[in-house]
This record gives structure tokens, sequence and C-alpha cells, in this order.
């Protein structure tokens, strides 16, 4: 016999701050690709190889917070269509999954084209390339202090309820786009004033590969991330606490399982052996972490 309480078949599993995170986002959006063509432009203009690297860094991410704007929307348009078996919650690590890809490629493309300048360097305008690194420096900070106020709010109610397993990766990943971004803008500005002041010309295609290297790590790191959501991987420290709770109640789990289904949100399907029921059993599993749909089957 399985249950599933029609209190629990609703399948909105967005993010409490799902629409203000995604107005955030927006706000961004606009900001980073304002900046890149500007960034890009003027490393062609000055031949700076560290404020390129640093515009068509901003490019990824530029294309990457537009694809998280436009996951918060269609995940908002879709999260009754009952299409989506447990709703759209998982569309934002989608989104991040992507946006990891598109900057991996990137940071392969900066290492290389860094490496040639090492190799054959080029004349750099460093005053001109310096103001416009500072200028792209700025729109950053501005971006990431966009984007605090939801990833901290976040943040805090994940450490209330959901620990680290709570995050809204489609935040996450604009965020941390963000925060890579001024780096390298940061890295581009040292380099840059490295090579007009002390003639260290060689520092501009280092920071360069520096930065690649940045923005392949914060890649691998998401794309880690959000393809064990996708993925449905088993979530051990709900399944234990659900287990406790089980046991505590005396019956037998002979089957669990535990996934992710949105920010904060898990499912989980729970079959029992023993003379419990149902309904004990679901009073018991109240307060386990973040059990958005539950399932109990008794044998």
């Amino acid at each position: 016999m399985s249950d599933t309480a029609p209190a629990r078949h609703r399948h909105d599993f967005l993010a409490a701050a799902h629409d203000d995170n995604a107005r955030r986002t927006r706000w961004v959006v606009a900001l980073t690709a304002a900046m890149m063509v500007g960034e890009i432009a003027a490393g062609y203009w000055t031949g700076s190889m560290a404020l390129l690297a640093d515009g068509f860094h901003m490019a990824t991410h530029a294309g990457a917070l537009g694809l998280a704007a436009l996951a918060y929307r269609y995940a908002r348009k879709h999260r009754n269509d009952p299409c989506f078996s447990f709703g759209t919650g998982k569309i934002g690590d989608l989104a991040g999954f992507a946006s990891a890809l598109i900057l991996s490629v990137f940071a392969i493309g900066i290492a290389v084209e860094s490496t040639l300048r090492l190799i054959d360097p080029v004349r750099v305008d460093f005053a001109s390339a310096t103001l416009v690194a500072v200028l792209g420096l700025a729109v950053n900070i501005v971006s990431a202090l966009l984007l605090m106020g939801g990833h901290h709010d976040h943040h805090l109610h994940d450490h209330g309820h959901d620990h680290a397993h709570g995050h809204d990766n489609n935040l996450r990943s604009a965020y941390f786009h963000v925060l890579a971004d001024a780096l390298t803008s940061l890295l581009a500005i040292v380099a840059l004033l490295a090579g007009r002041y002390l003639g260290l010309g060689w520092m501009d295609p280092a920071m360069g590969i520096v930065g690649a290297i940045v923005i392949a790590r914060w890649a691998w790191s998401l794309m880690r991330d959000t393809a064990a959501i996708l993925l449905d991987t088993h979530d051990a420290p709900a399944a234990a606490a659900i287990r406790a709770r089980v046991e505590a109640a005396g019956a037998e789990i002979t089957d669990l399982h535990v996934w992710r289904v949105g920010p904060g949100a898990r499912a989980a399907i729970v079959e029992v052996a023993g003379s419990a029921c149902s309904a004990a059993l679901r009073e018991q599993l109240e307060g386990a972490p973040t059990i958005a749909h539950l399932t109990i089957g008794v044998r």
C-alpha cells in the first residue's frame, strides 16, 4: 500500500525568493552586456590580451546570465505544467550546467590565445586599457552587490533549514560568474599597471592564463554540483535523517530514495515493513530535511 497525502501533490518546488532573484539577475544581465561590448572593443583597440580575456569572459557571463534569467522565467511559467512530473525546480540547475560548459570552452580559448601572446608579444596601450579594466571592475562590483542580497538571504535560510544543499544553483551560477569576472578584471588591472610602470609586458598574457585557470576551475565546480542534481543522485544526509525517524517509529526500511527536485526541496520514496501505519510514519517524518514530496509504502 502506498500513501501520498493530497497536500503533498503540489509540484511548485521553486525557491522562496524565485521572483526576486529573477529580477536581480535581469539587472545584472543588462549591466554585463553593456560592459562586455566596451571591454572587447577596447581590448582590440589597445592590444591588451588581459582586457580581451576579461571582455570575452564577460561575454560568457552575459550569455550565462541570460540563460539564468530565461530559466527563472521558464520555471515560473511552467511550474504547474503536468508534463513535469516533479515540477520545474531543476530548470535552474540545467541552466547552471549549460553555462558551466560554455565557460569551460571560453577558458580554453583564452588560455590558447594568451599563450600565443606570450610567444609573440604585441604592443599594448596600457593607459587606455587600464581605464577600461577599472570601469569593468566597477560594473562587476555593482553586479555582485545586486546579486549578493538574494544569495546571502538564501544562504542564511539554508543554514536554518537545509544547510548547503538548498542553494538555488541558478542564482549561484549568476553570483559566481560575477565574482569570477571581478577577479579577472582585477588581474587585468594588475597586469596592465605592471606593464606600464615596471615594463613587465609579459604580465598581460600571463594574467590571461591565470584568468583562464580560474574560469576553468569555477566551471568544473558548478558542472560537478549541477550534474549531481540533474542525475538525481542520492541525498545521503537527508536519507540518514529519514531512516532514523522511521526506525524510531518501530518500522524497518526496505527501500529508500531521496533526491533534489528544487532549491531546498527534496522528494522521497520510503518503503517500510512492519506494523506502523503510513499516517503514523508521515507524522514521524514531519520536520525531516525539506521533504517537499513524500511517498510512503507499507508492506
